[in-house]
């Protein structure tokens, strides 16, 4: 999947590169009327307003996309977070200890061992 997104920021970036290249004559962008009727203008080429305009359009989508992705990941690690907080640690669990093989006249004597593995006192 990586490779079919990079070929196609390739394409992109080629077409872009000779859209710049092909217009690269200049124009007067007005930015702001003045009182006499006139605007503030900058003669630039085709290309490089048309880059930035879509920078500029771009820019808000990203940061959108940025954020989402943040808030998404503080839930993420919030969520983890209380899971690994509110889990119960394991029970001990009974070990059973006899000296020769179970037969029905014996008795089996089971003692709990705690998660450190040492026995308890005798009681």
């Amino acid at each position: 999947m990586q490779i079919i997104r990079t070929i196609l920021w390739v394409i992109i970036t080629a077409i872009l590169v000779a859209f710049i290249a092909i217009n690269w004559t200049a124009v007067p962008v007005n930015f702001w009327p003045l009182a006499d009727g006139k605007y503030v203008h900058f003669q630039w080429p085709v290309g490089v307003v048309a880059l930035v305009f879509f920078l500029l359009g771009a820019a808000p989508m990203w940061l959108i996309h940025r954020a989402g992705r943040w808030r998404l990941k503080r839930r993420i690690n919030s969520l983890e977070n209380t899971v690994a907080a509110t889990s119960t640690p394991a029970t001990s669990t009974p070990v059973v200890t006899s000296t020769a093989p179970a037969t029905t006249s014996e008795q089996v004597v089971v003692t709990p061992v705690d998660r450190s593995g040492t026995l308890p006192p005798d009681v």
